[in-house]
């Protein structure tokens, strides 16, 4: 492990990246449960997705730690799997399956364009602001689709939205879960999302025991009877990219967020290691990517969304994990976890929606890196998070805020100023408006 690692070299030790593996698999874990539930609104059945995304997190946290030597873990992104089910698949109209091929065909694009130059370039065109923008308006909507399906906000024939009743248990339940994760959270207690969700799991199956309706129900805790029925499934969906007016939108929406989540999660992990050299450029990026670009091609074939490294393995890193060995330890307990499907049965929508809202609001904090004053920007910016919001759609918040932002630039005399691609771009997303069915 020494030699592998070069744990002595990144000043680590054993003891350490174990800890900090553990530290990291705590901090991801609540993605077990939330993703099937996700998922689940797509039509593809929980315990297939279950062991999907715990062996797809397993196996690549491994390969990311084997071939990149990073202290970063991977599972199903957070904003990405609403994107699937809620815009994808409900909004677009493709299957489960068609959305799966759209994840495949986006890994494999990113293994293409990881292994080129392109990477760069696209990086460079797409203006920080706008990635910002983006990231923290799926925070928004992640945190909208929690509220909806816990019945905390419901629709309304007279304001289109209004909030639920707060005497339904389920609803209640939800009240008290995200409370409970919001303290955990602001008291900086490790796992805090986690340990929300087990917490808000465990009031549920209790107020079930005291009769009241739609609670979370304890059927077991481990199986070995796998649901493997999703496997393959991608392959399947194929059919559909070649007749379906809106897959090259789906396919760009799924491959931009992962891309520049990919690239803000490994940039973040590495200032608090020694992975940037000394002009400030990550070292083994491609490794790192390309390894990110596998997790989404295997974890397609296996069943689940876009499988990308998570920001959450900061925290593995901020007990010391420097090496691909933490990595390596967190991807372990993802392989364990595929055992626990039984406890499915108390993750319901009013468990999993403190999770949603707590990780939407760690996302929309990427709106202090926003320049308020620079109204291109800021009209850019709030045009795509209120879009992705009222229209229920990520990717056609995308689409609005590049078209705000190549707007605003011409109205402002700076059209030089703007990359050719986000031009191309923009001129895509125009047409795509103009001619998307209603």
């Amino acid at each position: 492990m020494e030699n592998f690692f070069k744990l002595e070299e990144n000043g680590t030790n054993v003891k350490t990246e174990i800890l900090a593996g553990i530290t990291t698999f705590l901090a991801m874990a609540y993605i077990l449960a939330v993703n099937p539930s996700i998922l689940h609104d797509a039509g593809m059945p929980k315990s297939g997705v279950f062991f999907a995304t715990a062996i797809s997190s397993g196996l690549i946290s491994v390969l990311m730690g084997v071939l990149a030597n990073y202290p970063v873990a991977l599972s199903s992104g957070m904003g990405v799997n609403a994107l699937f089910t809620y815009t994808i698949v409900a909004k677009m109209g493709l299957s489960w399956r068609g959305a799966l091929a759209c994840v495949l065909v986006s890994g494999i694009i990113f293994v293409l364009i990881t292994v080129t130059n392109i990477r760069k370039m696209i990086i460079n065109a797409i203006p920080s602001q706008l990635k910002l923008a983006i990231g923290a308006g799926i925070g928004f909507f992640v945190a909208f689709v929690g509220l909806k399906n816990a019945g905390i906000i419901v629709t309304s024939p007279a304001t289109l939205v209004s909030l639920g009743s707060f005497t339904k248990p389920s609803v209640l339940l939800a009240l008290i879960g995200i409370i409970i994760t919001l303290v955990l959270v602001v008291r900086n207690v490790p796992a805090g999302v986690f340990v929300g969700l087990v917490i808000t799991a465990i009031i549920g199956v209790i107020m079930n025991a005291l009769g009241f309706a739609d609670m979370p129900q304890f059927t077991g805790v481990a199986s070995t009877n796998f649901d493997v029925s999703l496997v393959g499934q991608a392959l399947n969906g194929f059919g559909e990219l070649f007749s379906h007016p809106q897959c090259w939108l789906a396919i760009f929406s799924l491959l931009f967020v992962d891309f520049f989540d990919t690239a803000g999660t490994l940039v973040a992990v590495a200032g608090k290691t020694k992975l940037m050299d000394e002009n400030g450029e990550l070292k083994n990026v491609e490794r790192a990517l390309l390894a990110d670009s596998i997790g989404t091609c295997f974890g397609a074939l296996m069943g689940t969304s876009t499988v990308t490294s998570f920001v959450e393995s900061a925290s593995g890193v901020g007990v010391g994990g420097r090496t691909g060995l933490t990595a390596c330890v967190t991807g372990v307990l993802f392989l364990l976890a595929s055992f626990l499907s039984p406890l499915l049965s108390i993750v319901t929508y009013s468990v999993t929606a403190p999770a949603l809202v707590v990780v939407g609001i760690m996302m929309a904090q990427q709106l202090k890196g926003i320049d308020w004053d620079n109204m291109i920007v800021a009209s850019a910016t709030f045009i795509t998070v209120l879009v992705m919001i009222l229209g229920y759609s990520i990717s056609n918040g995308i689409a609005a805020g590049f078209i705000v932002y190549a707007a605003g630039m011409i109205a402002g005399g700076k059209a030089k100023e703007v990359n050719w691609i986000v031009w191309v771009l923009s001129l895509l997303f125009i047409f795509y408006f103009a001619v998307a069915p209603k």
